[in-house]
């Protein structure tokens, strides 16, 4: 059990980071007006969002 929940804690942790490098990313296409590119980054911030809350649920249990 120890190592699932280190496994599950490195991952949340793992996705935050991800998530602030993909807004940081998508600050920059909204600035040069790249349309594609936002559409792009705000999927994939969703989508790893709802990831980290599983993850979070998983931890809880």
């Amino acid at each position: 059990m120890p190592s699932r929940k280190k496994r599950l804690k490195k991952g949340i942790v793992s996705l935050e980071e991800q998530i602030r490098l993909h807004e940081q990313k998508l600050q920059q296409a909204e600035q040069e007006g790249k349309l594609e590119l936002v559409g792009y980054y705000r999927k994939e911030i969703e989508a790893k969002r709802k990831d980290k809350e599983k993850k979070e649920q998983l931890l809880k249990k």
